[in-house]
């Protein structure tokens, strides 16, 4: 069975086609980063202009590109999002399934994330049923309990920003640009990761909610102190400080989140997905943090392309629904 899936829900319009599920058949995707640096985050009217244009000649290309394939459903990023952009592909969509005469699946992008597992060829073998997803991205933090590709539960959710969102704005804090997520890692490599000492939020409650909108203003504090008192040959050095020690509470944060959950329901896997999955410190702390606890579990996290948003991972997960 062969789907094409369509991404527009933030700054990346991309279209692909999977086969049954897994195979990623042909894919493309056109971002639109440059264009919303300068604001230091996305503008949802901007993208949407942009969404509009790019759809059209990128599709044109993508069709061209997959002419000789058949065809049996559509399936497009839907609701969750940016609203002006996800419109702007749940248009398309449903203009392409009715032209094409196949089924049309809405998607909902967070929960698919997961999916990135299943269509990263690199993972012989996949997780099995049941598991628990860590969702970290842009727009969303959540842990979620799956018992089938359908059947989900989330069990836990940031309370205020998203870890995708904080580090964005932490990174304006810090002069620098936009995606905060890659710029706090690049200059994290020359910081100590210990030298500023920051709240790890939420440490000693028993909640599997997330919140970072503390830490942020933690940095923010500290950086406003701090800064102004720094020789300028030394700012380097300091901004490199802080974002290390951020980067490393945030995502202890996170794995403490984590070790909460896995007592919870006892899981012994777990896949993580979403823009920031794409951290590889991330997924170092991750491992790290496991073996130190001693905690049995088996971590899933796919390569960086198939972390942030793509059409492959909508087209994929949509195979759960058709097949059903």
């Amino acid at each position: 069975m062969n789907i094409v899936g369509i991404e527009t829900t933030c700054d990346e319009t991309s279209f692909a086609l999977v086969q049954d599920g897994e195979k990623i058949l042909h894919e493309v995707t056109m971002s639109q980063i440059l264009k919303h640096a300068p604001y230091g985050g996305v503008v949802p009217e901007l993208g949407a202009r942009e969404h509009v244009k790019n759809i059209e000649q990128l599709g044109e290309k993508f069709f061209q590109d997959i002419k000789n394939y058949p065809i049996d459903g559509v399936a497009v990023a839907s609701k969750v999002g940016l609203p002006p952009a996800v419109q702007v592909g749940e248009a398309y969509a449903q203009g392409l399934a009715k032209a094409l005469n196949v089924p049309l699946y809405p998607i909902n992008h967070v929960v698919a994330h997961v999916w990135g597992v299943w269509i990263d060829s690199a993972f012989v073998e996949k997780p099995t049923f049941p598991f628990l997803g860590v969702i970290v991205s842009g727009g969303h933090t959540q842990l979620i309990t799956f018992s089938s590709p359908t059947e989900f539960d989330i069990i836990g959710e940031t309370k205020d920003d998203a870890i995708g969102e904080a580090f964005d704005k932490v990174a304006s804090i810090l002069g620098l640009p936009y995606p905060g997520g890659p710029e706090i890692e690049r200059v994290s490599e020359k910081g100590d990761s210990h030298a500023v000492a920051l709240p790890i939020p939420l440490e000693h409650e028993d909640t599997l909610d997330f919140s970072f909108a503390g830490l942020k203003t933690a940095v923010r504090t500290y950086v406003e102190k701090e800064l102004p008192n720094q020789h300028e040959t030394y700012k380097e050095y300091f901004i490199a400080d802080v974002a290390a020690s951020f980067q490393r509470v945030a995502f202890t944060h996170i794995a403490q989140k984590l070790e909460k959950a896995i007592a919870k329901t006892g899981a012994k896997q777990v896949v993580i997905g979403g823009g920031v999955a794409a951290s590889q410190r991330l997924t170092d702390i991750l491992y790290s943090y496991m073996h130190e606890k001693e905690i049995k579990v088996e971590l899933f996290v796919p390569h960086r392309q198939y972390c942030t948003d793509n059409a492959s991972v909508i087209a994929g997960y949509a195979f759960n629904l058709a097949a059903a």
